[in-house]
């Protein structure tokens, strides 16, 4: 794989084993900046592996990375100088309040008293944390920590975030403002890594998403390809009586006939052209559709095929 000026992560022939357990098995990625990478897996797939090897916690077995344009195991300053990690688990301290918990991590940074200060204050304000900048931690909701964890990792203007499972146990309300942030962010320039087990929370941010199983990336693509590729889309005609319902069989063929709800199920893959085809059929031959609704798979069937299931049941993706 070649490293592209415009990627902010590359990767090639990643691996790392814990003893005789291998977690990863030669990872290849390619993330473009400005962007959102989702990495998706069962609990033990290696995605926290994965984040804690790109962002130098724990060195790979074998392969190479780059990062921001640095190599990972050549450079590891300027790659720790070019990210910010918010993990599973807050690195809020609970003693401290909120300002101070950011004020620590500006002189961490060395960002010096005023420069400091003025990044304290837009984070703050950025994060929605201006009432409560004064009060302990400790007091603070799950939607609140997260934010201020996050706004803890942006304090020196990383260029890339990894976000490991960042909105676990929040609220629908929390998650999604937590969702409206990193879109602000990427909005802005940053490149995102995220790993989650909610499929729905890739499926709204995610640029590009890739899925790990024992160690290897099975399928990658946009949620949209991804769901292409997993049998079962199909396209639900409904019909004002049983007649209009026997004349759409004749013509489409291959369908399933619900008689009670008229109804007839085609298969469809989501293509336009095809859907275009199916229902210029139709007109052609005098069938009136009452209603029509399409149905592809969701992210929740792609994951479950590729990876809930026995080596022996899985489905093959087209």
């Amino acid at each position: 794989m070649t490293t592209s000026r415009r990627s902010a992560i590359t990767a090639t022939g990643l691996r790392r084993s814990f003893g005789d357990h291998v977690v990863l098995d030669g990872i290849d990625l390619d993330v473009p900046r400005g962007t959102v990478f989702s990495l998706l897996g069962a609990n033990g797939a290696g995605k926290t592996t994965m984040v804690k090897i790109l962002s130098t916690l724990i060195r790979a077995d074998g392969g190479s990375a780059r990062i921001a344009g640095h190599d990972l195991a050549a450079e590891p300053d300027a790659v720790r100088a070019a990210i910010g990690v918010t993990g599973q688990f807050s690195a809020v301290d609970d003693l401290l309040t909120g300002q101070e918990n950011l004020r620590l991590m500006a002189d961490l940074n060395h960002l010096g008293r005023a420069a400091g200060r003025r990044r304290v204050a837009e984070l703050l304000e950025q994060f929605d944390l201006v009432d409560a900048a004064g009060k302990q931690a400790a007091t603070y909701s799950g939607g609140m920590r997260r934010r201020l964890d996050l706004a803890m990792t942006l304090v020196g203007t990383p260029q890339v975030i990894f976000l490991d499972e960042p909105t676990t146990g929040l609220d629908p309300r929390s998650r999604r403002a937590m969702w409206q942030i990193v879109r602000d962010l990427v909005a802005g320039g940053v490149t995102v890594f995220l790993t989650t087990q909610y499929l729905e929370e890739a499926d709204e941010l995610a640029d590009r998403i890739a899925v790990l199983d024992h160690g290897r990336i099975v399928a990658e693509g946009t949620a949209d390809e991804l769901k292409r590729r997993i049998p079962g889309g199909h396209v639900l005609l409904r019909f004002a009586d049983a007649g209009g319902l026997e004349s759409a069989a004749r013509v489409v063929g291959q369908a399933s006939r619900d008689g009670d709800a008229l109804a007839l199920r085609v298969p469809h893959d989501g293509d336009v052209r095809s859907l275009k085809a199916l229902l210029d059929r139709l007109d052609e031959n005098a069938v009136e559709v009452d209603s029509l609704s399409m149905h592809t798979p969701d992210l929740d069937d792609v994951f479950l095929a590729l990876t809930g299931r026995p080596d022996n049941e899985k489905v093959t993706p087209r």
